[in-house]
């Protein structure tokens, strides 16, 4: 990743547009990060890991929510100790 100043980046934004097909160009403004660009096919893989990521807590949230319903009055009072000594003993 390369990284430019933002005045670099407004004098070069042509070249910027080819540098990122190949790789993500951090822009900084004054030493400090200000924004990167990076090209349609990252972005692409971003928003698909975002979607996977919703997905996924989702299904954990539902999971959770059904386990919770299922479980027994006595499970409520287990410390994490107790559980991972039950784990250990059934393996």
């Amino acid at each position: 990743m390369i990284t430019v100043s933002s005045m670099d980046a407004q004098n070069r934004f042509g070249q910027l547009l080819d540098t990122v097909q190949r790789e993500p160009v951090t822009i900084t403004r004054h030493g400090r990060t200000t924004a990167f660009i990076i090209s349609p096919r990252d972005m692409q893989d971003l928003q698909d890991a975002r979607r996977k990521r919703s997905a996924a807590l989702d299904a954990f949230d539902a999971w959770s929510q059904n386990a919770a319903a299922s479980a027994l009055p006595a499970a409520a009072s287990l410390t994490d100790e107790e559980v991972t000594a039950t784990v250990k003993a059934s393996r």
